[in-house]
């Protein structure tokens, strides 16, 4: 058994429930004697290249618990880029503070940055296990049934375009369209979420726009044209990174972060929705309005999940269970166990398969026409998602002239 301290950090977009998985390692390692001290890094791997480092066992017992349903990163993120150049600095590090654990919690920018610190570790002869805990809202991280997260903003979105589309509905003599744009760089997993709270033909969304599927304009505005004419309205919802058949992104950003993917939003300029306002207005002079979220299905712990919570809490203290094992180079998974009751457990897949890989949406999730989603991707959903409520509806019996 490696004797030794741990570290935490968390890193990318935080979530509603990313803090849980922190406490999940927390408790995780009041029972593992190989752990003498749990560490937090500041604002991620960056942070800790810079020696801002805490001390997770100086915290107030009733912190921690508060934490497990505390929105946002806890210890602070960051969207760093390792370079080559970093990695002998983390290794002196490792070894100055005596780490042989290192968690991150994280996407897939994150498994790469701990599966590059594990080898480099390997390269230095220094003992060390590095355990990868799944985060993102965007649902796309390979080897796992959903990621943490998820779920929580799927809620989010989902009751925003269902509240959003009654307002719509019965604002539809001022406003006859609404476009609600997703994040999700090139999955579209939170846009089809939005389809969850439709319960009626005319409730939102009409339509939906996924990156998994070019975007063809003419088939766009005929869709427009035909939703207008059954409903007098027309929701629509897309993700961020809708692209043209050529691959050119709708949006026509230019700008790129750190990992040179492109910046949907965040940087200014146009958006995908905003363009397709545009495009709709232009076609058919309609009044409408375009609405993109960036970071509020990320922190809003007032619609999570409570499976998601709980979810982000087992992933925390799995990835202890493994790093008692002895077992490195792994991030805990999330497996949906067979059954018509829903039921999901751990498992695993290699740090180095989820660095290289995403999870687009698998075409049976998605309809033939490419605007909408199967029925077989709302079995997927719902039970994340949870129970959604129902609204009163007039009936709208007019009176005897």
């Amino acid at each position: 058994m490696l004797k030794g301290n741990a570290i935490i950090g968390q890193s990318g977009g935080p979530t509603s429930v990313i803090n849980a998985s922190l406490v999940g390692v927390l408790k995780g390692a009041q029972g593992f004697a190989g752990i003498k001290k749990v560490l937090g890094m500041r604002y991620g791997i960056q942070g800790f290249m810079a020696e801002d480092i805490i001390d997770l066992g100086k915290e107030q017992p009733r912190t921690i618990t508060g934490l497990r349903c505390t929105p946002s990163s806890a210890l602070g993120s960051c969207r760093y880029k390792l370079q080559q150049a970093d990695l002998p600095r983390i290794v002196d590090l490792l070894k100055k503070h005596n780490i042989r654990y290192v968690f991150l919690i994280g996407g897939n920018d994150t498994m790469d940055t701990i599966h590059r610190i594990e080898g480099c570790a390997k390269d230095h002869n220094y003992d060390l296990i590095g355990i990868g805990i799944p985060k993102t809202v965007d649902n796309d991280l390979y080897g796992t049934d959903h990621t943490p997260g998820f779920p929580s903003a799927a809620r989010w979105v989902a009751l925003s375009v269902n509240q959003a589309g009654i307002l719509a509905r019965d604002m539809k003599k001022v406003d006859q369209f609404v476009v609600h744009q997703t994040v999700g760089r090139s999955a579209g997993w939170l846009a089809a979420a939005s389809a969850v709270g439709k319960k009626d033909p005319d409730d939102a969304p009409h339509l939906i726009y996924l990156p998994e599927r070019a975007f063809d304009r003419e088939r766009f505005l005929a869709d427009i044209k035909r939703c207008y004419d059954a409903f007098g309205w027309v929701s629509i919802v897309c993700g961020e990174g809708l692209a043209n058949a050529d691959g050119t992104p709708v949006s026509a950003s230019q700008v790129k972060d750190r990992f040179q993917n492109l910046e949907f939003g965040a940087m200014g300029g146009t958006s995908a929705a905003m363009v397709l306002h545009r495009m709709i207005s232009a076609e058919f002079g309609f009044r409408g309005e375009f609405q993109v979220p960036e970071s509020l299905p990320m922190c809003a712990a007032d619609r999570g999940a409570t499976l998601d919570f709980d979810e982000a809490y087992m992933c925390g203290k799995a990835a202890v269970r493994l790093a008692s094992q002895g077992k490195t180079g792994l991030m805990v998974t999330l497996v949906r166990e067979p059954g018509r009751k829903y039921s999901c457990t751990t498992g695993t897949a290699d740090l180095a398969e989820v660095a290289v890989k995403a999870k687009p949406m698998p075409d049976k999730y998605i309809n033939a026409e490419g605007n909408f989603v199967s029925e077989e991707f709302l079995d997927y959903v719902r039970p994340l998602v949870g129970a959604m409520p129902r609204y009163a509806r007039l009936s709208y019996v007019k009176i005897s002239k």
